[in-house]
């Protein structure tokens, strides 16, 4: 049913001043992160900032999607009036306009609950949708005492965005611990900016199992390097800290560094470094030394954040890692995946965003991810949890 002259004057105004109270909210938002945030390391803060985010998106979305409706109108009606102006003018069709205004305005209104909707649940459960990603991996060289070997890869745990807040991430941890591997790895940007955003998570991550060794490595935001600090000293003592958290969760963080894993005699490596990214992102990445003391061993796994390492480095000069963990991208929080159809916005920046790629005999998996940042939610890329199984092959 078609909506009377009046109820569009409302739905107009309601518009009207709903567009200049989240105009204000955003501007609030802005002066947050210049002025709070980004000095203020009482990560709690994050939670203003988070959901102010989320409901401008959860607004100006379906503004967006309902503005494309009637800019097409506009469209039209413009080649009309330029077809008009070398015709001669037939006003009979005043009312068919109007009737297709309105057409398009509540068709424009029904598509905008589409991300609307897709929005919230994001918010509210999708970031919560923890689920377990089963990768088998063929290692050719794989010796055979390893054959089988279990692994779990966490990233991205972005801690300071859960707030604290341990229930909804119990499942997870649950579901870590079922799977009982023989290593664990975490692939970096434990925290956002500071490391006692992690502090409150000890006991879960200690809990944690793993047979053989639980192990880590740093990305892009556990350095600091999105906050503003009073000293150089106070920005390393806090990257120390983090440090130091690994060791009382009982990972051993790999800084450019290796462990060799010897069962019956046979070798097997997992290599950690340092955040390497494409700049602006830091280099700190050394991959020759980390491999010092692996020459010889048939297999090797390395831990890198950032999957440009793969492809900027490993590819172009180690042909001895057989294959490399990541992460970084999030799936930016944001994309399609069904059956064939794999699709996120992320993919323009990182050809490699989301999954198992290989180029000749290399293989890298992306993780897509454990926690969120800025927006306060997951659609269609829920966070993941990797268990990968090795076999020779």
């Amino acid at each position: 049913m078609l909506l009377s002259d009046m109820q569009n004057t409302v739905l107009r105004k309601t518009l009207l001043i709903g567009h200049w109270v989240i105009f204000a909210a955003v501007v609030i938002w802005i002066a947050l992160v210049l002025f709070n945030v980004n000095t203020n390391p009482e990560f709690k803060n994050y939670k203003t900032t988070y959901y102010l985010v989320g409901v401008t998106m959860l607004f100006y979305l379906p503004k967006v999607v309902f503005s494309l409706f009637i800019f097409s109108d506009d469209i039209l009606l413009l080649f009309r009036n330029i077809i008009g102006y070398f015709t001669p003018t037939d006003t009979s069709s005043s009312g068919e306009n109007i009737s297709r205004l309105k057409f398009l305005y509540q068709l424009g209104i029904g598509a905008a609950t589409i991300p609307f909707i897709g929005t919230a649940y994001g918010m509210i459960k999708g970031r919560y949708d923890f689920g377990v990603k089963n990768i088998p991996v063929k290692l050719p060289n794989l010796p055979a005492s390893f054959e089988g070997l279990t692994m779990v890869q966490l990233s991205d745990l972005h801690l300071g965005s859960f707030f604290n807040d341990k229930e909804p991430v119990a499942k997870a941890f649950q579901m870590v611990k079922d799977l009982n591997p023989d290593i664990l790895v975490v692939t970096g940007d434990w925290v956002n900016n500071f490391a006692h955003e992690a502090e409150g998570w000890i006991e879960e991550f200690k809990s944690l199992p793993a047979h053989m060794a639980k192990l880590a490595i740093v990305g892009n935001h556990d350095y600091g390097d999105y906050s503003q600090w009073p000293s150089a000293d106070k920005k390393r003592q806090n990257f120390d800290r983090l440090l130091e958290i690994h060791k009382e969760m009982g990972f051993q963080s790999l800084m450019n560094e290796n462990v060799v894993f010897d069962k019956n005699g046979d070798k097997l490596a997992v290599i950690g470094v340092e955040n390497w990214g494409v700049k602006p992102f830091p280099q700190h990445g050394d991959l020759a030394k980390a491999k010092q003391g692996t020459e010889g061993v048939p297999v090797k796994i390395l831990l890198s954040h950032d999957p440009s390492h793969f492809e900027e480095v490993v590819t172009k000069g180690h042909p001895d890692i057989d294959l490399t963990l990541s992460g970084h991208t999030h799936g930016a929080q944001f994309g399609v995946e069904l059956g064939n159809i794999k699709w996120s916005p992320v993919k323009y920046k990182y050809p490699r965003w989301a999954g198992l790629y290989e180029v000749a005999h290399q293989k890298l998996y992306v993780n897509r991810g454990f926690g969120y940042l800025a927006f306060p939610g997951r659609i269609g890329m829920p966070p993941e949890i990797t268990y990968f199984t090795f076999n020779k092959g």
